[in-house]
């Protein structure tokens, strides 16, 4: 059996972190396969499916 704080269910799943995580992935993914040192911000967003309106603006935030 798993040993799982009483305060967790072991089937209770956290979506926002599981989304966060295959996203992560993915950049991960990108990175490794970039010809690159480092991705570009078009890219970053292409690979996380934003268009560049959305940076901007959490830029200008």
């Amino acid at each position: 059996m798993l040993d799982v704080p009483a305060h967790r269910h072991p089937t209770v799943q956290d979506h926002v972190a599981l989304a966060e995580i295959d996203l992560t992935g993915e950049l991960m993914i990108a990175a490794a396969a970039a010809n690159e040192d480092r991705l570009s911000a078009d890219r970053i967003d292409e690979v996380l499916h934003v268009d560049g309106v959305d940076r901007e603006a959490a830029e200008t935030s």
